[in-house]
């Protein structure tokens, strides 16, 4: 894993304070309509809608989610829909008829179809989440479960998940409060326990959904990835080889940052051993595993403390400086897959020791966004090498422009250069 350093992005006529006032403008007005959206799905109809409430046009409204989202207008506004109807589900006893109408669905059909797909449970098994503390869901038919399982079970040493044959065991904090996920994976569906010493609260519940969604990679659909056909070149064969693959998910964002710190410039064995300590030494202990250390508990260490187990001095203030900007409200991780990916990096750069590879590494495994490329990665760039039959190894810069075909599903792209290596960062 390594970090680079990033190109600016060139300006267009007009020069570049009028551009950035431009961008800046156009952004603020994207908020505002992602903002309302979300909360009134019902208003927008459709995507010609959403363009002519935010006054950009079809196609500068398409050109705004991708540079801004990762994802199209339509997507954008059924993951709103499922997500409101998800809420009057959990909040109010309405009628499954009358959410679907709240949350702006033409029918009764449609939501139940489109609620099962972007959540894998039915209404009614979702709305059971507030009696039940264990639930199914249902998984794509191209599930790769044993590669999902082969991938977050890496570390047979790990303290916080262990995986025994197609169960996964997950230590989390739910209801702020540490819990174990078991996760057992079936032919097309996932078993879920939440193990915890307290009851669990209906928002908990909804968390631990969450949760398992973005472990088992579930909210990325790779189909449209791998219809790209000729734009994908000789990466189609790699492709083809692993169809369905998806990117698991941190359990958060925070472990996300974390993980991208401790990563920088080593080997993944040695990262794996030092995530091990930081767990060991500032985690929660709970049946049996340790939950991942949070801001406020990094945030308590000393540099000292992870020193002493072989962090380096500048790998551990990188580490212990951001949880403690993270602990006293100074960033919210947590809310970054909801903002605009350009948001989200400029805010991570913000940090000290992270750069561009660590920006994009997070973006990617802990948020979700469809379009990143950690350039400067030294798997990726070999695996880029070996693709192309290059005699060099690809810089930072090539790497981008060798990966821009792959737009806009870059993420997948670097993941399946990755697993072409059999690399599992």
């Amino acid at each position: 894993m390594r970090r680079d350093a990033a190109g600016r992005r060139p300006t267009r006529n007009g020069g570049p304070d009028d551009d950035d006032r431009r961008d800046d403008s156009d952004r603020e007005r994207l908020l505002q309509l992602l903002d309302r959206t979300r909360r009134q799905p019902a208003d927008f109809p459709d995507a010609a809608s959403l363009a002519a409430a935010g006054r950009f046009g079809a196609d500068g409204l398409n050109r705004l989610f991708r540079l801004h989202l990762h994802r199209t207008p339509e997507a954008f506004l059924r993951r709103a829909r499922v997500e409101a109807a998800q809420r009057i589900l959990l909040e109010t006893d309405r009628s499954f008829a009358r959410a679907a109408d709240e949350a702006g669905f033409e029918s009764s059909s449609l939501f139940r179809n489109e609620f099962r797909r972007l959540t894998g449970l039915s209404p009614r098994a979702w709305r059971r989440l507030r009696t039940e503390s264990s639930f199914t869901c249902e998984l794509p038919d191209d599930f790769r479960a044993d590669d999902c399982l082969r991938y977050l079970g890496r570390d047979p040493d790990s303290p916080v998940e262990q995986v025994r044959g197609r169960i996964l065991r997950r230590a989390v904090r739910i209801d702020g409060r540490p819990a174990v996920l078991q996760i057992a994976l079936h032919r097309g569906r996932a078993v879920v326990v939440v193990e915890a010493k307290h009851p669990v609260s209906t928002p908990g519940m909804a968390r631990a959904h969450w949760i398992v969604r973005r472990l088992l990679g579930l909210d990325l659909d790779p189909a449209p990835f791998a219809r790209s056909g000729r734009r994908l070149g000789r990466l189609a064969r790699v492709v083809a080889r692993r169809p369905g693959l998806r990117i698991p998910q941190t359990a958060d964002v925070f472990e996300g940052l974390v993980w991208s710190i401790i990563g920088q410039q080593i080997n993944l064995p040695f990262a794996l051993r030092l995530r091990r300590r930081l767990i060991e030494r500032a985690g929660t202990a709970v049946n049996g595993l340790i939950v991942h250390p949070g801001p406020d508990a990094v945030a308590r260490l000393d540099y000292g403390d992870l020193t002493a187990v072989q962090y380096s001095r500048r790998k551990a203030e990188y580490l212990i400086d951001t949880g403690r900007i993270v602990a006293r409200g100074g960033l919210m991780p947590e809310s970054f897959p909801e903002e605009p990916a350009t948001v989200v990096e400029h805010r991570l750069l913000s940090l000290r020791g992270v750069g561009p590879w660590s920006a994009q590494y997070v973006m990617m495994r802990a948020c979700g966004f469809a379009d990143c490329v950690p350039a400067g990665d030294s798997g990726l760039a070999t695996a880029l090498q070996r693709l192309h039959h290059l005699e060099h190894r690809p810089d930072a810069g090539e790497t981008r422009r060798l990966m821009e075909p792959f737009a806009p599903h870059r993420s997948l792209a670097t993941f399946h250069l990755w697993r072409m290596l059999g690399d599992t960062a």
